[in-house]
């Protein structure tokens, strides 16, 4: 099969195109023809070696000393089942499903074995393979740290979103409106209509204006691309405000659970793909060169054809 190959720790360049063994599945596991992955952050910043607050040496410790252990990153996938382990119950050959590997990661190639009791789900029924791959990262992201938040006891939240244009932010947008709160988005002009189409309720140009100095009180602050401190918007939270970011040490715990609530909640059309890009496999190296840019608005995915 094919599959992306991060042949060692650095930039898109490392990543080659090569033909590898089809993995072998086990009792209680699944083997799925991948047709979709998304490529994120979190990719690239493996592929960087670059942790935030991880020292590079514990990312080694943790992924494998020279590469990625299997060499093969993406941790977002949707497929169809291929075939089923002799104790897997839940599933069958056919069900098309969407996922994540966490850290083993694996899903930029043509075939994946997964345990079928890992963070897996149904697709939604209205949603393309690459809709079903982007929706994941972003969403279950989005979703743990404002329900961390708690902004399912909160009647009509305040919250602001500083970031709001990227995988994380477009999915938070939305996912707060869906539980009533009124959205500030902060980002910048180029994302400024994508925000609004999202729910937004006001925008905020950061190339133009600091949101720093808004004369306003958030009941959350939400740091979807872990650039801001609580330090520097302190005075915008209300006093029982909660300041979340992806920037810190806790990392968001993907569950089935919130699989289940993303699907539901883009068959009822409360949450979109905001697919930015799609690549062929081939072409792996350059999607995470537009991801390394910063430029990214929404989701990239890679589709992997026939």
């Amino acid at each position: 099969m094919r599959a992306a190959i991060t042949t060692r720790y650095g930039g898109p360049e490392v990543i080659k195109i090569q033909e590898v063994p089809v993995p072998t599945i086990k009792a209680n596991e699944l083997l799925i023809k991948v047709k979709a992955s998304s490529l994120n952050s979190g990719d690239v910043r493996i592929r960087r070696l670059d942790g935030g607050g991880v020292p590079p040496f514990l990312m080694r410790l943790i992924f494998g000393w020279q590469r990625p252990k299997s060499g093969v990153q993406g941790m977002m996938f949707s497929g169809i089942v291929e075939a089923v382990g002799s104790k897997v119950k839940d599933y069958q050959t056919g069900d098309e499903l969407m996922g994540s590997t966490g850290i083993a990661m694996g899903a930029h190639a043509e075939y994946l074995k997964v345990e079928a009791n890992k963070t897996l789900y149904r697709k939604p029924q209205n949603a393309s393979f690459e809709e079903a791959a982007a929706i994941i990262f972003g969403g279950t992201t989005a979703l743990y740290f404002l329900q961390k938040a708690g902004i399912q006891q909160m009647n009509q939240a305040k919250v602001l979103i500083y970031g709001a244009t990227g995988s994380v932010g477009t999915a938070a947008i939305e996912i707060a409106k869906h539980y009533g709160a009124s959205v500030t988005a902060v980002c910048s002009f180029r994302g400024a209509e994508l925000a609004k189409t999202l729910g937004a309720d006001k925008l905020v140009d950061y190339t133009k204006e600091d949101f720093r100095a808004l004369n306003a009180q958030f009941d959350i602050i939400f740091d979807a691309v872990g650039k801001i401190k609580k330090k520097d918007c302190q005075k915008l939270l209300k006093p029982n405000g909660k300041f979340i970011t992806v920037g810190g040490m806790d990392v968001a715990k993907e569950t089935g659970a919130q699989l289940e609530v993303l699907s539901s909640l883009f068959d009822e059309g409360k949450l979109h793909a905001n697919i930015e890009k799609v690549y062929a496999l081939e072409d792996a190296a350059q999607a995470h060169s537009h991801v390394d840019s910063g430029r990214k608005k929404g989701n990239v995915v890679i589709r992997l054809e026939d």
